[in-house]
């Protein structure tokens, strides 16, 4: 049983083939696993909690996970130690989500292209057809990750607290969320992942995209991408396409090919989740 991983901080899909990538049990989903936000136990913890992994953990030959928090060596060793003493049968990929992202957008395996991830976090690399190139390193959602889930969180209560939200918008906000500044803050600084915590109140622009207020807040995040991420890679977006992976972008598709004309870039492939495209990567590399 091979398991292929992708995990954000906010949501981890597991899914389990056969070396023809034939589909083993239904897909699994479990809270994200970002091994530079949460502690050891509590990557245990998720993991084992889930019935179908605990049941066939002896089964598994190879787990090839991509997660976000996956960036940097410590955290790194820490989820592939966590995970190799769970599947003790199996070999251990762990790598950056950007490598996900990577393999499930590329119309070929070694096409060039700039890759950008629009999910609970952000990111942008360059990918030359074999190595992954990145001129930013990422200081995490507190500092960076522009147009990302968090980013969009952290803007719409913002908004809220100093009254810059159309009043309709405002009380529509205030009708889904809990806006109590105690439990705001408590989640923000008391439990774990606030990353995702404020990536949860994105989905309110996709509910609300119709209004202008909205639209401006998506597309100015999205500039603030292009202008800190993407042009980064200001020579290289001339030949090459810009792929995106990640509910944002997914629903920000219009938002993307807008900003992308004014940046002059040319939009790619824009998936949702990188996963499929993952099993038909790992796959046809075991085959």
């Amino acid at each position: 049983m091979i398991l292929i991983v992708d995990s954000g901080s906010t949501k981890c899909d597991w899914i389990s083939v056969d070396e023809n990538g034939n589909q083993l049990l239904e897909k699994i989903r479990t809270k994200g696993l970002n091994p530079a936000i949460l502690k050891e136990k509590k990557l245990f913890k998720i993991i084992n909690k889930h019935p179908d992994l605990k049941k066939h953990k002896l089964d598994v030959s190879h787990v090839y996970f991509y997660g976000a928090g996956c960036g940097t060596e410590k955290p790194r060793l820490l989820l592939k130690y966590v995970l190799e003493s769970i599947f003790i049968n199996a070999l251990i990929e762990v790598k950056e989500d950007t490598y996900a992202a990577v393999r499930a957008t590329l119309n070929t395996p070694n096409e060039i292209a700039v890759v950008c991830i629009l999910g609970t976090g952000s990111n942008c690399s360059y990918f030359d057809g074999k190595n992954l190139h990145q001129r930013v390193k990422s200081l995490g959602y507190t500092l960076m990750d522009d147009a990302s889930g968090n980013y969009y969180g952290k803007q719409l209560i913002r908004d809220y607290y100093f009254n810059h939200m159309p009043e309709t918008i405002r009380i529509a906000f205030a009708d889904k969320y809990n806006l109590d500044t105690d439990f705001i803050k408590y989640n923000l600084y008391k439990q774990p992942n606030p990353n995702a915590y404020l990536a949860n109140f994105a989905e309110f622009m996709f509910l609300n995209k119709e209004t202008k207020y909205i639209k401006d807040l998506i597309k100015k995040g999205l500039r603030l991408f292009s202008e800190n991420m993407i042009l980064q890679f200001k020579e290289e977006i001339k030949s090459v396409p810009v792929h995106f992976a990640g509910s944002i972008a997914h629903f920000s598709k219009d938002e993307i090919l807008e900003v992308a004309e004014e940046y002059q870039f040319k939009v790619g492939n824009i998936i949702r989740r990188p996963i499929d495209g993952l099993v038909n990567y790992h796959t046809n590399k075991e085959a």
